[in-house]
């Protein structure tokens, strides 16, 4: 049987891969406008707003990405689920807050756009490191920021370190690691082909080939898509 500690992360993962699967079928049109969150195979609302928590900016982002509002029921599944976990972790690392805090103030940003309570704060600074390999991850875990119309420090950060970004994108590749690639590859398209240091084309392939075939990872490959990459 299993134990209670376990059922619940579970049960938020299948939730999370649900939702980015509607949301996934709201980006390339296959669901409509909507994420049809209506549905009888829909998890139960706690486990979706952990989701939504868990997508945070990338469950608005079909909409932005065509150019209009989120639908109603998209936008306040998204609000709901910052608002329960607007709160900070005490017992988080640093540089786990700060990047839940870039994720935040983003999803607040967006939810701003679509009449939904006001931004968040500016969080104290993008994340920086000297070591490519070591500042990659926490850009990867910030991909959702890589959406068109959106400037930060983070962003700006983005485009001064695009070769460590082209860096650590083939390194997760090379080891594997396709969450991480398809992530820091968002950013890549992210930055255009002007910019882009990488030939982005090929990696997204390889990507498509040798990927985990999660929604998630569906979602993330059509976002760069969907940026700039080839579709």
């Amino acid at each position: 049987m299993p134990s209670t500690e376990t059922s619940p992360r579970r049960e938020y993962a299948a939730a999370t891969e649900w939702l980015a699967g509607r949301a996934l079928d709201a980006l390339i049109g296959a669901g409509g406008p909507a994420l049809l969150l209506d549905t009888p195979d829909a998890p139960a609302h706690r486990a979706l707003l952990a989701a939504a928590h868990v997508l945070g900016p990338d469950l608005l982002a079909p909409a932005l990405l065509a150019g209009r509002p989120p639908d109603p029921a998209t936008t306040k599944l998204a609000a709901e689920a910052h608002q329960v976990f607007a709160a900070a972790d005490p017992a988080a690392p640093p540089a786990a807050a700060l990047v839940r805090a870039w994720r935040g103030w983003t999803t607040a940003g967006l939810l701003a756009r679509a009449g939904h309570a006001g931004p968040a704060e500016l969080p104290s600074g993008p994340p920086d490191d000297p070591a490519w390999a070591r500042w990659s991850q926490p850009m990867a875990q910030l991909s959702p920021l890589a959406l068109p119309g959106l400037d930060s420090p983070v962003h700006l950060l983005a485009r001064q370190r695009a070769l460590d970004l082209a860096r650590g994108a083939t390194r997760a590749a090379l080891r594997r690691d396709h969450r991480t690639a398809l992530r820091l590859a968002r950013w890549l398209a992210w930055l255009g082909p002007a910019d882009c240091p990488l030939d982005l084309p090929p990696l997204l392939s390889h990507l498509t080939l040798t990927g985990d075939g999660t929604p998630r990872s569906a979602l993330d490959l059509a976002l760069c898509r969907a940026l700039g990459g080839p579709r």
